[in-house]
């Protein structure tokens, strides 16, 4: 089979890249392919953070292949749903910090994996939203669901409604990406990023991010609950040892190792 996606791994984190010339789009291949690469991911210790981004400067992805549309319009459209869901959820659950990088047009499918990631880096360049109302449908990678978690309902509605996409600039003004950057620069902002990331421990980075993501779906008092007992988790893991035996010997904790 073709390598769609791909991935590499250095100083403890992993970039994996979408190479679906010429503009990325969600295939049926690679909604599958990505799919096999996170869970070889998910299960490799040395891998403590992921950068997902596309080839070339064009397009981190630009949608849903449209040309798989037509064999699908009056059928059965649950099957395949289904296993973008599988994928897209596989990602959103990782238990490892997720970075997208985007590094061209967002659009459609591609903005529902950017909204499975835990950061968005955008470059100047980009153009990021959700057109699917232009073709008469609607998003169904989960955008209708991270989208307004993310960015508020209103203004959620109002990118669905419109199909109208954003500059990265204004993307970033309502929080949809974090950290704008030239074109050009994205992997190496998100390189460093990583870079600060991967040193800490992976046990406490995946309980703070379990806390957060579920925590954000429970009323305050079960969320506090969450975390207090993901707080006595963290102090029997290997990484809370080593932290805190650093910080008494006066040196650089070595976690992960």
């Amino acid at each position: 089979m073709e390598k769609l996606v791909t991935f590499e791994k250095q100083d403890g984190f992993a970039t994996v890249k979408i190479n679906n010339p010429p503009l990325n789009v969600l295939g049926s291949k690679v909604v599958e392919q990505l799919h096999d690469v996170f869970t070889t991911i998910a299960s490799d210790p040395d891998i403590i953070v992921v950068i997902l981004t596309g080839a070339g400067d064009r397009a981190f992805m630009a949608g849903a292949d449209i040309k798989e549309f037509p064999e699908k319009l009056g059928g059965n459209m649950k099957s395949g749903s289904i296993k973008t869901h599988e994928t897209l959820n596989l990602i959103a659950s990782l238990h490892k910090p997720t970075i997208a990088m985007l590094n061209g047009i967002t659009l459609g499918g591609g903005c529902e994996l950017a909204l499975t990631c835990d950061f968005r880096i955008a470059e100047e360049h980009v153009q990021i939203g959700l057109p699917e109302i232009k073709l008469g449908i609607f998003p169904g990678g989960g955008g209708t669901q991270r989208l307004p978690r993310l960015i508020g309902k209103t203004k959620a509605k109002e990118l669905m409604f419109t199909g109208d996409p954003l500059t990265a600039q204004e993307a970033k003004e309502i929080g949809l990406v974090s950290t704008v950057v030239p074109k050009g620069k994205g992997m190496e902002e998100a390189g460093k990023l990583a870079k600060r990331i991967a040193r800490h421990s992976l046990d406490a980075l995946a309980m703070i991010k379990q806390a957060v993501d579920e925590g954000m779906e429970k009323p305050i008092a079960d969320a506090i609950q969450l975390e207090s007992d993901l707080f006595q988790e963290v102090f029997q893991t290997k990484g809370a040892k080593e932290g805190v035996q650093a910080f008494l010997e006066k040196r650089t904790p070595q976690f992960n190792r």
